[in-house]
């Protein structure tokens, strides 16, 4: 798919790869989500990609990764079109279900800890499966999704296999995803990126 591009070394860094995918997908005034805040670098980049007028929604329940983020967003003047949400991201349908539905353009995960922070405060696969499935109604035609799923901690393993069971579930006629893997590590992330080629029938 568009944005997934081979180095003459490999692939590029995996957080490298979800963005250059995602970016296609992002225009000024757009909506787009952060579903899991961490160090605040995708919500950073989905704000330079909707801005000016568009607006990007980020939710993480850490305080530290709400922070971080506001540290980012703001030398880069873009706090304004960010709203952070103290929840999880199993919020995310009950938030922007109402007047965001079918209307956002991106959805990124990294699924696991905050980097540098607390490795007994993970994302989980139920919580993580609710929010998948918000991704179905709110993304819109067109519209990417990128889950970058960490497999390093307890309970990593598990929440990226229903993730790949996710995924296969989706019906190819409104749906397409490519999943990549590095080669090199023992226990290596799952990149998923992922279209919504048109809305239910």
């Amino acid at each position: 798919m568009k944005g997934i591009e081979r180095t003459e070394t490999g692939y590029q860094p995996l957080t490298a790869l979800a963005q250059g995918f995602i970016a296609p997908a992002l225009t000024p005034g757009g909506f787009a989500v952060d579903a899991t805040l961490g160090n605040g670098q995708d919500c950073l980049f989905l704000a330079q990609g909707v801005a000016p007028n568009g607006l990007v929604f980020g939710f993480d329940i850490q305080v530290g990764a709400i922070d971080l983020t506001r540290q980012r967003l703001g030398p880069a003047g873009l706090e304004s079109f960010v709203r952070l949400f103290h929840e999880g991201h199993e919020r995310m349908g009950e938030r922007l279900a109402g007047r965001y539905l079918g209307r956002i353009q991106a959805i990124m995960f990294n699924l696991g800890y905050l980097p540098g922070g607390d490795k007994g405060l993970v994302t989980r696969s139920d919580t993580t499966r609710q929010a998948l499935d918000a991704c179905d109604i709110l993304l819109k035609p067109g519209g990417r999704l990128s889950i970058l799923a960490y497999t390093g901690h307890p309970g990593g393993d598990c929440e990226a296999d229903l993730v790949e069971k996710w995924l296969n579930g989706l019906d190819p006629a409104r749906w397409r995803h490519e999943t990549i893997r590095p080669e090199s590590a023992r226990r290596p992330p799952r990149l998923h990126c992922c279209e919504r080629i048109r809305d239910r029938i």
